[in-house]
């Protein structure tokens, strides 16, 4: 009698859990009206790495932006030297694009073709001018079409634009004060357009000029505007 009592216990028992393990599985498979919680995106992490130490490292520093990091490095190295030093630099740390800053300046045509295929071969984008970085300043101001015109013209050039405005460039530190972009990036009334996208047009209009097959025959050319153009996507 005790063994049929406890059996129908056990039976009871056996039946409850089932129940029990029914509602648990229920309540699993039911949406929940909890809202989910925000994923926080990651910044996109830019790295450029710059010949000049002065002049392409104040520039692109002065880019605040809300949804990338910028790191901007004057390294002092030329042409396929700087690309060494962009692996070793890229190799430290993850970043999404890599960026080398390079000139033309007086470096054999070979040595700045090389480290622009060599670049891109390792899968950097360059940002490269024929001949000096201050070609796409002054673009900003002046309607230059390709064709000569020295790097030593340049600071004088600028100079006179800027002049306009009351501030110079620094011919000897060639860094971009704080004046100096705000001008850059100012907006011109009479074209409802800001001084930097006329620029990028500019650059952009002369760049089709060429087949970008010798960089180094291509003066007067930067593609800094490609660069520009990648950061103002993160304002």
């Amino acid at each position: 009698m005790k063994n049929k009592k406890d059996e129908q216990i056990r039976k009871k028992r056996k039946h409850l859990d089932k129940l029990r393990n029914a509602k648990k599985r229920k309540r699993s498979e039911e949406p929940s009206l909890e809202r989910p919680k925000p994923q926080k995106k990651e910044k996109e992490r830019i790295l450029i790495v710059c010949e000049g130490v002065n002049t392409e490292p104040s520039y692109f520093n002065k880019y605040k932006l809300s949804t990338a990091i910028v790191k901007s490095i004057g390294e002092g190295h030329n042409t396929i030297s700087l690309v060494d030093r962009t692996k070793q630099l890229s190799d430290e740390d993850e970043y999404d694009q890599v960026w080398c800053v390079f000139d033309k300046d007086d470096f054999p045509n070979e040595n700045f073709n090389n480290a622009i295929f060599k670049a891109e071969g390792m899968g950097f984008k360059v940002a490269y001018s024929n001949q000096a970085f201050e070609y796409w300043l002054i673009l900003h101001f002046e309607d230059h079409q390709g064709g000569s015109m020295h790097r030593n013209q340049y600071c004088k050039k600028l100079n006179q634009y800027l002049k306009t405005f009351g501030i110079s460039y620094d011919c000897d530190s060639k860094e971009i004060s704080e004046e100096i972009f705000d001008v850059l990036i100012s907006r011109i009334e009479d074209k409802d357009k800001t001084r930097q996208e006329i620029a990028i047009e500019r650059a952009e209009r002369n760049q089709k000029n060429f087949d970008n097959r010798n960089p180094a025959k291509e003066e007067s050319s930067t593609k800094v505007h490609e660069l520009v153009k990648e950061i103002k996507k993160y304002k």
